[in-house]
């Protein structure tokens, strides 16, 4: 299994989009997409300029896993690739989107509802406090405009995602409230004071702004889980030593693990972990090997016998040729099947995928229904409005496809730091208890 990197993901729906696209590739036999790892595993004869390309007009970005780091020695997946860049972006974003949002909230709402101060310049001059929120909701926009990007980016690529939904119902809310600032102004302008007042409670801009903070919540909520789920092969990662005692020379040489080769002689004293895996030349120990069999008995080892890479040496000096070094280590190879089981789906995933290749749509339709069907009734363009986002908005169901890769990345971190491997996320599924 080719293992790629995707980008621009955002809901179950991108990645069900993207794994139709590359299924469709002349050569592809199997395609998987994990929202979780924003990973994709993909199974034939295609080439990886097909497949990128192919995610590319899917509107997606793609490369090869590892391809920008270069060719490497040790694990099979970098740690550093795990790492949760995502959680402290959306944590910024809430703060500043805050920043703004109270005072617009007190300026629009606290003023209107509960009869808050507000500023000399501001009082009674309607004008200044429309243009005031629309500074103020233009800001959150531009702080939250990732919605934006990526949800016009699946409309224009016929694709709508989630965040499709936040950015038509944060935008109709924001286009309709700037018509009514410029209506409001006229009215102003024509000193018809009843107009102003009338146009004073079109004003939706709060509702803009409040639609992406909330989102943006749920997404760093997400963004959490997603970096925790990781941990379990993260620790696995750790279990790796970074260094390693060799003879060179003649002499006993502490290098990176990196520059360990295939038949180098290494020295492992009581108390450290075995750099790679090898053979006994010479001494006898202990060697703990929980961390790979999850035995904690330890096991005794003398001239002649295996040893592995990560597992811990208790007692004894031992000298070992190195069999195995970097990916082919037992220790990466564990890593690399977790990987593998991490993208690959079990069915009840595709389920979800293919509800939300529908779901959107339907949900657009649904909001445009409920708009016609006010307006017929006899209702304002704005009370109108107020229903079709409403529906936009909540029904965004972002944890659907993440619910089902979440609780399948767990099993498989836990099972591997157990002792118990899952080859795929099938495998797991179909897994019972007794």
């Amino acid at each position: 299994m080719k293992q790629y990197t995707v980008t621009g993901m955002s809901c179950a729906a991108c990645s069900a989009r993207v794994e139709k696209a590359v299924s469709e590739v002349p050569g592809v036999t199997s395609c998987s997409v994990s929202l979780l790892t924003n990973s994709m595993g993909v199974e034939g004869t295609a080439s990886q300029s097909e497949i990128i390309a192919a995610v590319e007009a899917a509107g997606y970005g793609a490369s090869v896993k590892g391809a920008d780091a270069g060719a490497k020695k040790g694990a099979a997946m970098d740690e550093d690739a795990l790492k949760d860049r995502e959680t402290p972006i959306m944590k910024r974003r809430l703060i500043a989107s805050l920043c703004f949002l109270i005072p617009l909230m007190y300026i629009s709402m606290g003023h209107m509802m509960w009869n808050w101060p507000l500023p000399g310049f501001l009082a009674d001059n309607h004008v200044a406090m429309g243009l005031i929120q629309l500074l103020f909701t233009g800001i959150i926009m531009v702080i939250n405009q990732k919605f934006f990007i990526n949800g016009f980016k699946g409309l224009l690529h016929g694709a709508p995602n989630m965040d499709t939904l936040v950015a038509l119902g944060s935008g109709a809310s924001f286009v309709y409230s700037t018509y009514a600032l410029f209506a409001m102004t006229d009215a102003q302008v024509k000193m018809d004071m009843e107009g102003v007042m009338s146009y004073m409670h079109e004003f939706y801009f709060e509702s803009a702004a409040m639609i992406l903070t909330l989102i943006t919540v749920g997404k760093m909520l997400e963004a959490r889980s997603k970096g925790r789920t990781t941990d379990a092969l993260k620790s696995l990662m750790k279990l790796a030593p970074k260094t390693a005692s060799v003879i060179r020379d003649g002499e006993e040489v502490l290098v990176s693990i990196d520059q360990v080769s295939k038949g180098d002689i290494f020295v492992v004293r009581p108390g450290e972990n075995i750099p790679v895996d090898g053979i006994v030349l010479e001494g006898s120990s202990a060697v703990n090997e929980a961390a790979l069999t999850g035995e904690s008995i330890p096991v005794d080892k003398a001239a002649g016998d295996k040893v592995s890479a990560a597992t811990l040496n208790q007692s004894g000096f031992i000298r070992c040729q190195a069999t195995r070094v970097g990916e082919d280590t037992t220790l990466s190879q564990i890593i690399q099947m977790v990987s593998d089981a991490a993208a690959t789906k079990a069915p009840i995933a595709k389920v979800a995928d293919r509800v939300s290749g529908v779901f959107v749509p339907a949900v657009i339709g649904i909001s445009i229904v409920t708009m016609v069907v006010w307006l017929l009734a006899g209702e304002s363009i704005g009370f109108a409005l107020a229903r079709g986002i409403s529906v936009l908005v909540i029904s965004c169901p972002c944890a659907l496809g993440l619910a089902t890769p979440v609780a399948i990345m767990v099993g498989n971190g836990m099972g591997a730091k157990n002792g118990i491997m899952f080859k795929t996320a099938v495998s797991l599924e179909r897994t019972e208890t007794w």
